[in-house]
Protein backbone atom coordinates (compact mmCIF):
# COMPACT_ATOMS: atom_id res chain seq x y z
CA UNK A 1 0.00 0.00 0.00
CA UNK A 2 2.88 2.52 0.63
CA UNK A 3 4.61 2.04 -2.97
CA UNK A 4 0.70 2.43 -4.15
CA UNK A 5 0.53 5.99 -2.73
CA UNK A 6 4.17 6.68 -3.32
CA UNK A 7 3.42 5.60 -7.39
CA UNK A 8 0.08 7.77 -7.27
CA UNK A 9 1.49 10.87 -5.66
CA UNK A 10 4.68 10.82 -8.65
CA UNK A 11 1.32 10.72 -10.82
CA UNK A 12 -0.07 13.23 -9.60
CA UNK A 13 3.02 15.45 -9.60
CA UNK A 14 4.01 14.41 -12.93
CA UNK A 15 0.95 13.60 -15.27
CA UNK A 16 3.60 12.90 -18.31
CA UNK A 17 4.76 9.72 -16.83
CA UNK A 18 1.24 7.95 -16.17
CA UNK A 19 1.08 4.99 -18.02
CA UNK A 20 -1.64 2.71 -19.99
CA UNK A 21 -1.32 -0.21 -17.10
CA UNK A 22 -1.12 2.09 -14.18
CA UNK A 23 -2.67 0.44 -10.96
CA UNK A 24 -4.51 3.69 -10.64
CA UNK A 25 -6.39 2.99 -14.14
CA UNK A 26 -7.07 -0.67 -13.07
CA UNK A 27 -8.72 0.17 -9.98
CA UNK A 28 -12.30 1.48 -12.30
CA UNK A 29 -11.66 -1.89 -14.04
CA UNK A 30 -15.38 -3.35 -14.26
CA UNK A 31 -16.44 -6.79 -12.29
CA UNK A 32 -16.04 -10.09 -14.39
CA UNK A 33 -19.48 -11.61 -14.82
CA UNK A 34 -17.94 -14.79 -14.80
CA UNK A 35 -14.74 -16.81 -15.37
CA UNK A 36 -14.44 -18.07 -19.02
CA UNK A 37 -12.39 -21.33 -19.08
CA UNK A 38 -8.75 -21.40 -20.47
CA UNK A 39 -7.43 -24.85 -21.44
CA UNK A 40 -3.88 -25.30 -20.50
CA UNK A 41 -1.53 -26.01 -23.88
CA UNK A 42 0.33 -28.40 -21.62
CA UNK A 43 -1.28 -30.52 -18.49
CA UNK A 44 -0.79 -28.54 -15.36
CA UNK A 45 -0.34 -31.38 -12.63
CA UNK A 46 -0.29 -31.54 -8.75
CA UNK A 47 2.46 -32.54 -6.95
CA UNK A 48 3.01 -36.61 -5.54
CA UNK A 49 3.77 -37.01 -1.64
CA UNK A 50 6.46 -38.96 -0.36
CA UNK A 51 6.11 -39.48 3.64
CA UNK A 52 9.16 -42.32 4.13
CA UNK A 53 12.88 -42.78 2.95
CA UNK A 54 11.48 -45.42 1.15
CA UNK A 55 9.14 -43.06 -1.01
CA UNK A 56 12.12 -40.64 -1.66
CA UNK A 57 14.31 -43.65 -2.92
CA UNK A 58 11.38 -45.03 -5.15
CA UNK A 59 11.18 -41.18 -6.51
CA UNK A 60 14.76 -41.70 -7.40
CA UNK A 61 15.05 -44.96 -8.92
CA UNK A 62 12.20 -43.40 -11.47
CA UNK A 63 14.25 -40.89 -12.56
CA UNK A 64 17.12 -42.90 -13.19
CA UNK A 65 14.91 -45.43 -15.17
CA UNK A 66 13.61 -43.02 -17.22
CA UNK A 67 16.98 -40.75 -17.69
CA UNK A 68 18.89 -43.79 -18.40
CA UNK A 69 21.47 -43.06 -15.44
CA UNK A 70 23.10 -45.48 -13.59
CA UNK A 71 23.10 -45.78 -10.11
CA UNK A 72 26.73 -44.43 -9.77
CA UNK A 73 25.79 -41.33 -11.62
CA UNK A 74 25.29 -38.02 -8.87
CA UNK A 75 21.63 -36.74 -9.09
CA UNK A 76 21.09 -32.95 -8.02
CA UNK A 77 17.56 -31.97 -6.78
CA UNK A 78 16.26 -28.55 -6.17
CA UNK A 79 14.22 -28.57 -2.96
CA UNK A 80 12.53 -26.16 -1.50
CA UNK A 81 9.82 -25.77 1.46
CA UNK A 82 6.07 -25.93 0.06
CA UNK A 83 3.93 -22.92 0.57
CA UNK A 84 0.30 -23.82 0.40
CA UNK A 85 -1.29 -21.49 -2.13
CA UNK A 86 -2.95 -21.47 -5.49
CA UNK A 87 -1.60 -22.70 -8.25
CA UNK A 88 -1.94 -20.37 -11.53
CA UNK A 89 -0.37 -20.14 -14.97
CA UNK A 90 0.86 -16.87 -16.35
CA UNK A 91 0.48 -16.45 -20.10
CA UNK A 92 3.61 -14.04 -21.67
CA UNK A 93 3.73 -13.16 -25.51
CA UNK A 94 6.63 -11.10 -26.91
CA UNK A 95 7.35 -10.24 -22.95
CA UNK A 96 3.94 -9.14 -22.50
CA UNK A 97 1.43 -10.61 -19.71
CA UNK A 98 -1.33 -11.63 -21.62
CA UNK A 99 -3.05 -14.10 -19.66
CA UNK A 100 -3.61 -16.07 -15.86
CA UNK A 101 -5.61 -18.86 -15.44
CA UNK A 102 -6.12 -21.46 -12.73
CA UNK A 103 -4.92 -24.95 -12.59
CA UNK A 104 -8.87 -26.15 -12.62
CA UNK A 105 -8.51 -29.82 -13.12
CA UNK A 106 -5.16 -29.54 -14.76
CA UNK A 107 -6.53 -29.90 -18.31
CA UNK A 108 -9.02 -26.80 -17.69
CA UNK A 109 -8.67 -23.74 -15.03
CA UNK A 110 -10.18 -20.17 -15.24
CA UNK A 111 -9.10 -17.00 -16.45
CA UNK A 112 -8.20 -14.85 -13.90
CA UNK A 113 -5.87 -12.33 -15.53
CA UNK A 114 -7.81 -9.40 -14.57
CA UNK A 115 -7.32 -10.10 -11.07
CA UNK A 116 -3.84 -11.39 -11.51
CA UNK A 117 -2.83 -8.57 -13.21
CA UNK A 118 -3.88 -6.40 -9.76
CA UNK A 119 -0.57 -8.70 -7.47
CA UNK A 120 2.00 -7.06 -7.48
CA UNK A 121 4.79 -9.39 -7.65
CA UNK A 122 4.11 -10.81 -11.21
CA UNK A 123 5.68 -8.61 -13.66
CA UNK A 124 3.53 -7.41 -16.63
CA UNK A 125 6.61 -7.05 -18.93
CA UNK A 126 9.30 -9.06 -18.93
CA UNK A 127 11.65 -7.11 -21.69
CA UNK A 128 13.14 -8.59 -24.86
CA UNK A 129 15.51 -11.77 -23.90
CA UNK A 130 12.49 -13.92 -23.30
CA UNK A 131 10.84 -16.35 -25.62
CA UNK A 132 7.83 -15.31 -28.20
CA UNK A 133 5.64 -17.52 -26.04
CA UNK A 134 6.02 -18.14 -22.23
CA UNK A 135 3.88 -19.93 -19.45
CA UNK A 136 5.73 -19.56 -16.03
CA UNK A 137 3.93 -21.75 -13.54
CA UNK A 138 3.99 -20.55 -9.46
CA UNK A 139 1.59 -20.00 -6.69
CA UNK A 140 -0.48 -17.40 -5.29
CA UNK A 141 -0.14 -17.18 -1.62
CA UNK A 142 -1.05 -15.42 1.41
CA UNK A 143 1.28 -14.70 4.41
CA UNK A 144 0.24 -15.95 7.67
CA UNK A 145 0.40 -12.49 9.36
CA UNK A 146 -1.69 -10.76 6.38
CA UNK A 147 -3.93 -13.39 6.62
CA UNK A 148 -4.52 -13.14 10.40
CA UNK A 149 -5.07 -9.42 9.70
CA UNK A 150 -7.49 -9.75 7.19
CA UNK A 151 -9.37 -11.73 9.23
CA UNK A 152 -9.34 -9.30 11.59
CA UNK A 153 -10.74 -7.04 9.32
CA UNK A 154 -13.57 -9.50 7.84
CA UNK A 155 -14.79 -9.67 11.96
CA UNK A 156 -15.02 -5.37 11.80
CA UNK A 157 -16.89 -5.59 8.99
CA UNK A 158 -19.56 -8.53 9.85
CA UNK A 159 -17.93 -10.65 7.38
CA UNK A 160 -17.03 -13.93 6.96
CA UNK A 161 -13.57 -15.65 8.54
CA UNK A 162 -10.98 -17.54 6.06
CA UNK A 163 -10.37 -21.13 7.88
CA UNK A 164 -6.79 -20.89 6.44
CA UNK A 165 -4.14 -18.90 4.13
CA UNK A 166 -5.03 -21.25 1.46
CA UNK A 167 -8.37 -20.39 1.35
CA UNK A 168 -8.11 -16.47 1.79
CA UNK A 169 -5.38 -16.61 -1.26
CA UNK A 170 -7.77 -18.48 -3.48
CA UNK A 171 -11.49 -16.61 -1.92
CA UNK A 172 -9.47 -13.16 -2.53
CA UNK A 173 -7.94 -14.50 -6.27
CA UNK A 174 -11.31 -15.69 -7.33
CA UNK A 175 -13.69 -12.81 -6.73
CA UNK A 176 -15.82 -11.21 -9.71
CA UNK A 177 -14.86 -7.81 -9.24
CA UNK A 178 -10.85 -7.32 -9.47
CA UNK A 179 -10.94 -4.63 -6.85
CA UNK A 180 -11.74 -6.78 -4.40
CA UNK A 181 -8.62 -8.81 -5.55
CA UNK A 182 -6.44 -5.73 -5.39
CA UNK A 183 -7.38 -4.72 -1.86
CA UNK A 184 -5.73 -8.06 -0.40
CA UNK A 185 -2.40 -9.10 -0.02
CA UNK A 186 -1.43 -11.29 -2.18
CA UNK A 187 1.85 -12.87 -3.31
CA UNK A 188 2.90 -15.03 -6.02
CA UNK A 189 6.29 -16.81 -6.44
CA UNK A 190 7.32 -18.53 -9.70
CA UNK A 191 8.32 -22.03 -9.92
CA UNK A 192 8.04 -24.16 -13.25
CA UNK A 193 7.05 -23.55 -16.81
CA UNK A 194 4.30 -24.60 -18.91
CA UNK A 195 4.07 -23.99 -22.96
CA UNK A 196 7.32 -22.07 -24.02
CA UNK A 197 8.42 -21.36 -27.80
CA UNK A 198 11.84 -21.12 -29.01
CA UNK A 199 13.52 -22.50 -25.56
CA UNK A 200 16.91 -22.28 -27.16
CA UNK A 201 17.77 -18.00 -26.41
CA UNK A 202 20.88 -17.42 -27.62
CA UNK A 203 19.40 -15.80 -30.82
CA UNK A 204 18.11 -13.70 -28.09
CA UNK A 205 21.63 -12.68 -26.77
CA UNK A 206 21.65 -14.56 -23.90
CA UNK A 207 24.08 -17.34 -23.82
CA UNK A 208 22.12 -20.51 -23.17
CA UNK A 209 19.07 -21.92 -22.64
CA UNK A 210 18.21 -23.64 -19.14
CA UNK A 211 19.21 -26.80 -18.47
CA UNK A 212 17.96 -27.33 -15.50
CA UNK A 213 15.76 -25.95 -12.51
CA UNK A 214 18.20 -24.01 -10.63
CA UNK A 215 19.26 -22.36 -14.21
CA UNK A 216 15.17 -21.98 -14.86
CA UNK A 217 15.22 -20.04 -11.31
CA UNK A 218 18.27 -17.69 -12.04
CA UNK A 219 16.09 -16.79 -15.64
CA UNK A 220 12.81 -16.45 -13.00
CA UNK A 221 15.07 -13.67 -11.33
CA UNK A 222 16.74 -12.12 -14.18
CA UNK A 223 12.60 -11.64 -15.46
CA UNK A 224 11.82 -9.77 -12.41
CA UNK A 225 9.73 -13.17 -10.45
CA UNK A 226 10.13 -13.74 -7.67
CA UNK A 227 11.10 -17.18 -6.37
CA UNK A 228 10.60 -19.39 -3.06
CA UNK A 229 14.03 -18.06 -0.66
CA UNK A 230 13.76 -21.59 1.24
CA UNK A 231 15.13 -23.37 -1.61
CA UNK A 232 18.87 -25.22 -2.17
CA UNK A 233 19.99 -27.73 -4.04
CA UNK A 234 20.81 -30.93 -3.50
Amino acid sequence: EVEKKRALDIELKFPELLQANSRSKRVGASPIAIFNKVKHSLKMLSLSNAFTAEDVEKFEERIRRFLNLSSCEILEFVAELKIDGLSVALRYEDGKFVQGATRGDGITGEDVTENLYTVADIPKDLGSDVPGVMEVRGEIYMGKKDFLKLNRLQIDSGGKCFANPRNSASGSLRQKDPVVTASRPLHFFAYAWGEVSNVDLTNLGVPQKWTSQSEFYSYLQRWGFKVNQHTKIC
